[in-house]
């Protein structure tokens, strides 16, 4: 090992103790003597031995040695330097957060984070991070998760009910949405659904909502929220799935054009 090498896993060591699983490689020059050039050679040596990984640019990751099978850590116990090392805000949203009340019959194989612009994914073995892009970010309801890290913000099970909805095409259609929210109602509540849908500008989003909870048999939520969507502007016919055409009924207290049968898997 050169002295560059023991330096750095000393200085990693501390990071660990420290609680500190994630860092940008500036993070380590006030502690070391070597050039970035000679700080970054060594820590290709110490990934090559899969001590650490790349996941973004110059940010980087420990990983524990009861994680080396696994070729990564849990997200939770780096997300938050990760994002702050962009530079944006966020939320874990959609299949994520849905997770994190219980509602997804099958494992999610990609971390999914809200973010108010355009960023690019991150794609790594072993890991998979999306973003996706909301114009009125701020305004989404939130809760906080305890990770490994601290804690985290989660779009409330009302808020992400809403977001399935709205990012339906990225996340699998109105058959993974539905099936998904066949779960997570059972964690919703009628007046944290209004203050939600208060907060969604796009009636078109809570339209769809508003159907598929009446297919789930829920008015609890589904009539409570009829009656906030009655004192909007007038509601244009809209598609239950955008991506197909204007066939179908829209003889519903919605206005949606039902082109689509959408099936639950559970």
């Amino acid at each position: 090992m050169t002295t560059d090498d023991k330096r750095l896993s000393e200085v990693l060591d501390d990071f660990q103790r420290r609680g500190l699983y994630g860092f940008e490689r500036t993070r380590l020059q006030p502690s070391l003597t070597a050039s970035p050039a000679a700080i970054g050679r060594a820590l290709n040596r110490l990934a090559a031995k899969g001590q650490v990984k790349r996941i973004r640019r110059d940010f980087h990751v420990i990983l524990p040695v009861e994680f080396s099978a696994q070729g990564m850590i849990p997200y939770d116990w780096y997300l938050d330097d990760l994002m702050r090392s962009l530079g944006t805000p966020y939320y874990i949203g959609l299949l994520s957060a849905a997770a994190l009340y219980g509602a997804a019959h099958q494992q999610v194989q990609q971390l999914q984070i809200v973010i108010p612009r355009q960023e690019r994914p991150i794609e790594r073995p072993g890991l998979s991070i999306r973003f996706f892009r909301k114009q009125n970010f701020e305004a989404t309801p939130l809760r906080s998760h305890k990770g490994h890290g601290g804690m985290l913000p989660v779009s409330t099970p009302e808020s992400t009910a809403i977001d399935l909805v709205r990012y339906s095409r990225q996340i699998g259609g109105p058959d993974a949405v539905l099936t998904i929210l066949g779960e997570l109602a059972e964690t919703m509540q009628p007046d944290a659904l209004l203050s939600a849908a208060h907060a969604e500008p796009e009636s078109s989003s809570l339209q769809r909502l508003g159907w598929l909870l009446d297919r789930l048999e829920h008015p609890a939520l589904a009539d409570p929220l009829h009656a906030s969507l009655a004192r909007r502007p007038t509601l244009s016919r809209i598609r239950l799935d955008p991506a197909e055409g204007w066939q179908g009924s829209s003889r519903n207290r919605w206005k949606v054009v039902e082109n689509a049968n959408p099936q639950s898997d559970l």
